[in-house]
């Protein structure tokens, strides 16, 4: 295990992630941003401690040496679950285990588990303890500035006080509140306001954290603006939306000397990768439909869209039809 200075396990200090999404940032998503950013953070989807431990592992947890830095996001509230599934993703070589807390979903409030655990800062030290003491991984939590009424900012910082003591040092925080009752999931993404302010707030009080700011933010020029105030940010939907975004981050943010990829080159380097899985019975629009968003803004990206939709769940149907699609976009690079 890597210590620094204070004997604290050392975190990955990655300024930028990809937010952990449903139905989105799964083993192919991850793989396809990989071709256009090496060194951004990624994340699984939310998998609950009774899904790794009752299911399908290396269906659930699978993923390519490529795909590293990696997170597994763990939902949750029972500290000898999270603990025993902590360990079976430290042996299956994840980089850090992050606990939801932000979730606002019915079913996931139903398990006592997302967002409505921040009304309970005592319980989630005991599971980031127990987590931290079955491996050596870090143990990170996402979590909102607050829930339903219990959003002043006093509020959060004491949950994140609490918190830090049981051993968490990196924080990522959603600037919003969550209402967990009377919105939806999708409406608890977009209607309560955003409070960037909290979050800058936060770090100014708690220096020896690391504090992570998601919510809101599209642009590497809002990334670098909220660099200023915190130790790193996490984007979510317009990572989905767009995301060629990415293409400059290796170089932008993480100061590498590198070239950035085309377009053209993450699709060509996409197409090994679905012959692979193809072999594997996998479909192809399981692996495309990650993929429609890459000309986001670019001529031809309607046409792209298009043809991949309406070939890739046929009978029969290949990497060719990535190929086929690609010769439709105009001026692609």
């Amino acid at each position: 295990m890597m210590l620094d200075d204070n004997g604290q396990r050392k975190l990955s200090g990655n300024p930028l992630s990809i937010a952990p999404m449903m139905e989105r940032t799964d083993r192919h998503f991850r793989y396809f941003m990989r071709q256009i950013t090496r060194r951004t953070l990624l994340y699984t989807e939310m998998i609950t401690t009774a899904a790794i431990l009752r299911g399908d592992r290396d269906k659930l947890l699978g993923f390519s040496p490529e795909e590293k830095p990696l997170s597994l996001q763990l939902g949750g509230d029972n500290p000898i679950e999270l603990a025993e599934c902590a360990r079976i993703a430290e042996d299956r070589g994840y980089d850090e285990i992050n606990l939801n807390v932000g979730c606002p979903s019915s079913r996931v409030k139903e398990g006592n588990f997302g967002a409505c655990l921040m009304a309970q800062p005592e319980k989630v030290a005991r599971a980031v303890e127990a987590m931290q003491k079955a491996v050596d991984l870090p143990v990170t939590v996402k979590h909102r500035i607050g829930i339903d009424d219990r959003d002043r900012y006093e509020d959060m910082a004491n949950f994140v006080r609490i918190v830090s003591e049981a051993g968490c040092r990196r924080f990522t925080v959603h600037a919003r509140k969550a209402w967990l009752q009377g919105l939806s999931p999708k409406e608890n993404r977009t209607v309560p306001p955003l409070r960037y302010g909290d979050v800058h707030r936060l770090k100014q009080e708690f220096p020896h954290l690391f504090i992570e700011i998601n919510g809101g933010i599209t642009t590497l020029a809002e990334v670098r603006e909220q660099l200023k105030s915190v130790d790193a940010v996490m984007i979510g939907r317009a990572a989905y939306d767009n995301p060629f975004l990415f293409a400059m981050v290796d170089r932008d943010i993480y100061g590498e000397k590198v070239t950035p990829p085309t377009r053209r080159e993450v699709v060509e380097s996409m197409l090994p990768y679905i012959d692979y899985w193809l072999k594997k019975s996998w479909k192809l629009h399981a692996i495309s439909r990650h993929m429609l968003e890459l000309f986001a803004g670019q001529a031809g990206s309607k046409a792209w869209k298009r043809y991949i939709s309406e070939n890739a769940h046929l009978p029969g149907a290949d990497s060719q039809v990535l190929r086929e699609a690609l010769a439709k976009v105009l001026n692609s690079r």
